[in-house]
């Protein structure tokens, strides 16, 4: 049982129009805490983008086990073990290949296996009946519309560094008011992809 919607659809709405992050407030705290920095920003979204993709794979073979043993009720508990799985994956790999950029993302690397934006994907693939490409285009196309957020905020709080806020609005209120700002751009995506 797979949608009828186009696999360019699938991505251009998970990526623009429905951004987990400025669109469905997903994922706020690895959003707003790592983007400080673009050396930070990147990686930390490349890394949810493999998790998001990677557990959009497991989650769907898993749930056709589900469904063959009857089992959907286990669903969500099976879909928190695989992404928890692959964060510890992700985590050796950074550790190991890429030790800077790993001690850099500090507490925010392991909190990607609690963060909600990567469990979003395969629950609404689930729920919407994608079949097995759709599903990889659908989370691969949520992992970049976080890529693009995040780093699109990192380099707005960089440059911001250089001007002359008033200091009321320093630190964490000018963060989130610049998630405001760019949240309410993205709206203007509303209505493409179909």
């Amino acid at each position: 049982m797979g949608s009828d919607e186009s696999l360019w659809t699938i991505f251009i709405n998970a990526m623009l129009v429905n951004n987990f992050v400025l669109s469905l407030f997903l994922g706020l705290c690895s959003y707003l805490g790592v983007s400080a920095r673009y050396n930070t920003a990147l990686p930390m979204g490349i890394a949810v983008t493999f998790v998001m993709v990677v557990g959009s794979l497991c989650a769907y073979a898993l749930n056709l086990i589900l469904i063959y043993f009857d089992l959907e009720f286990l669903r969500l508990i099976s879909y928190i073990v695989v992404i928890a799985s692959t964060v510890q994956l992700v985590e050796m790999v950074m550790k190991k290949y890429v030790p800077a950029v790993f001690r850099a993302l500090g507490i925010y690397l392991p909190l990607i296996a609690t963060n909600c934006v990567v469990l979003a994907p395969p629950l609404f693939q689930t729920a919407r009946g994608y079949d097995l490409v759709q599903s990889l285009v659908f989370s691969f196309g949520a992992g970049c519309g976080y890529i693009l957020a995040i780093v699109l905020l990192a380099g707005l709080r960089e440059r911001l560094q250089l001007a002359n806020v008033p200091a009321l609005a320093q630190g964490g209120a000018l963060t989130v008011i610049l998630a405001g700002f760019l949240s309410l751009a993205f709206m203007g995506f509303a209505g493409l992809g179909g």
